[in-house]
């Protein structure tokens, strides 16, 4: 017989069986006087115990503002000291945390608040192009004439109100700073008494994913799914409370807020924003001053920081170890990570939002060769599986798509039972859509996807959702958009469109139209109009097509 694509991780270090205000709690008891975050853009420092104090202040205001057990506080910010302490003060009173991307613009925002149903949004003022405060303004005209927490929204009637992280806002906001001014209300004894209610099953976390059907979808995570994702992320890294993690990926994402946030407060690490968003020389000047460590970063971030001019003139010397996930690594880059880095135990990750997010991952003392063929082997208390389209598991070596079970998959979609249903089975099996490959030592590579979803720059992107924004545009009769391979990014987008007959149009139109309405990153890098898509005899579009002969054209104009 034989032997089947199927692995268990090891069952070494018992998962932690509590919340992440008991986690945070235990973890000030051990190390209060210990460096716990520096958000060097904020200029600021906390010690366990200077951190503490910021997230029970914040809890308690969360109380007196009304926030129950399972009610949702979304936030809608750049890396910041605040995001932080909101996301464990949000957990130690229960609510769930809903991340927005800080590249949303004003329909995807509304949707996201309207599908989790929020009852609070705290928001910076603006980021990038992106002006916050005027577009809640223009989304929540009632907001101006309403008392915080008195909110009444036709379009998202169960928001209550808006706390803004500026010092100043548009009338009906709450500013962050006012927040202390509520704390008094809720004493230390009635936050103990909420946490005690609390149980580690309970959803604390909603993060949207990308739906091949056009509408994202909430992953639902608990307080046990994520924890324990960042204690056992911090494991295999080896951290400790000696050890300083530089975090310049996206806290609204996975990679900040659990391999980072989390696998930090698991081991008493130490916390380092370099940025409101990722700079190559912030980033690199955070991890010489600071004395760093570890690093987080997609491939793409690693190539930043490796071009960098200045990069020699800085003592690098402090790292040992970090994280490379998002997309595949080149075997060039891993090697300069390694030496140039000094990154000599750096790991692969892998995963998805929908498992908190890492199922497999690399070892310190796997060889160079296992770090950028693999994505390395299941994680301690997981169960990694492939299977073929009858959803039998194929033997060792053959291709199929990837599954995973455990502690980490998600509760659910939020308020989406039949997507949930097609992507978990009765079993608990989470279906990725990836196609892999186990070998004989249980190292799995990923080799392709059979869903369409396109990776730019560790940014998970599914087609369908530009695609169906496009045809809302009055000159675009259809469209169809592919990702094709990039050097930079991993993947760029292409957009296939068809006009309306008597309709004209062009490129840098419909890309300007991208960049008012959807997030930047979403936006094609080509637009190629054409009459007609490559299609099969049964009427089906050819996308590997389309990539084969827009990599033709690129190609040709490039010589």
């Amino acid at each position: 017989m034989n032997h089947l694509s199927y692995s268990r991780g090891h069952q070494g270090k018992p998962l932690l069986a509590m919340t992440i205000g008991q986690a945070f709690d235990a973890t000030v008891a051990r190390f209060a006087e210990r460096e716990a975050l520096v958000v060097r853009h904020q200029q600021l420092r906390y010690s366990w115990s200077e951190l503490a104090g910021e997230v029970d202040a914040c809890a308690r205001a969360l109380l007196a503002l009304g926030v129950e057990v399972g009610d949702r506080v979304g936030i809608w910010a750049p890396n910041c000291a605040e995001w932080c302490i909101t996301q464990f003060s949000s957990a130690k009173v229960g609510a769930i945390l809903v991340n927005i991307n800080p590249a949303y613009r004003g329909s995807e925002l509304e949707y996201a608040l309207q599908q989790s149903g929020c009852r609070w949004l705290i928001c910076a003022d603006a980021f990038k192009t992106s002006d916050y405060h005027a577009m809640l303004v223009d989304l929540l005209p009632e907001l101006a004439a309403s008392q915080p927490g008195a909110l009444h929204s036709a379009r998202l009637p169960e928001l209550r109100g808006v706390i803004s992280l500026a010092s100043r806002a548009p009338a009906g906001f709450l500013c962050w700073q006012e927040l202390a001014g509520l704390t008094a209300r809720v004493a230390p004894e009635q936050l103990a008494a909420r946490q005690a209610l609390l149980q580690f099953d309970d959803p604390i976390n909603i993060q949207y994913t990308s739906g091949t059907t056009g509408s994202p979808k909430g992953a639902t995570l608990s307080h046990y799914n994520i924890l324990n994702n960042g204690y056992m992320v911090g494991e295999s890294l080896g951290l400790t409370e000696h050890d300083r993690l530089v975090i310049a990926v996206p806290l609204y994402h996975c990679f900040g807020m659990v391999m980072g946030n989390l696998g930090c407060l698991t081991h008493g690490s130490t916390m380092i924003y370099p940025g409101a968003a990722f700079d190559p020389l912030a980033t690199l000047q955070a991890v010489a001053e600071e004395k760093a460590t570890a690093l987080y970063g997609v491939p793409t971030m690693f190539i930043a920081e490796l071009d960098l001019p200045d990069r020699a003139s800085l003592d690098l010397s402090s790292l040992r170890t970090g994280i490379m996930a998002g997309a595949t690594c080149p075997i060039e880059v891993m090697k300069r990570v390694i030496s140039d880095l000094h990154m000599s135990e750096v790991q692969i990750a892998y995963g998805m939002t929908e498992t908190s997010p890492v199922s497999t991952q690399t070892a310190a003392d796997d060889d160079l060769e296992r770090r950028v063929s693999s994505v390395g082997r299941t994680q301690p208390h997981l169960e990694s599986k492939v299977v073929d389209e009858q959803g039998r598991i194929v033997p060792r070596g053959q291709i199929g798509e990837l599954c995973t079970r455990g502690y980490s998959v998600m509760l659910g979609y939020w308020n989406n039972p039949e997507a949930t249903r097609e992507a978990l089975d009765s079993a608990r099996w989470m279906h990725t859509g990836d196609l892999a490959v186990m070998d004989e030592e249980g190292y799995l590579s990923i080799v392709g996807r059979n869903k369409d979803m396109i990776i730019r720059g560790g940014e998970n992107i599914y087609p369908r959702e530009i695609e169906e924004f496009l045809f809302i545009h009055p000159a675009v009769a259809d469209v169809q958009v592919v990702g094709i391979p990039d050097a930079k990014y991993g993947e760029e987008i292409v957009a296939w469109v068809q006009l309306h007959p008597g309709h004209a149009c062009d490129a840098e139109t419909l890309r300007a139209y991208c960049k008012a309405h959807i997030a930047r990153f979403k936006v094609p890098c080509y637009f190629k109009f054409v009459d007609e898509f490559p299609m099969t005899v049964t009427g089906k579009v050819q996308k590997f097509r389309m990539r084969e002969l827009m990599l033709a054209e690129l190609e040709q104009g490039a010589s």
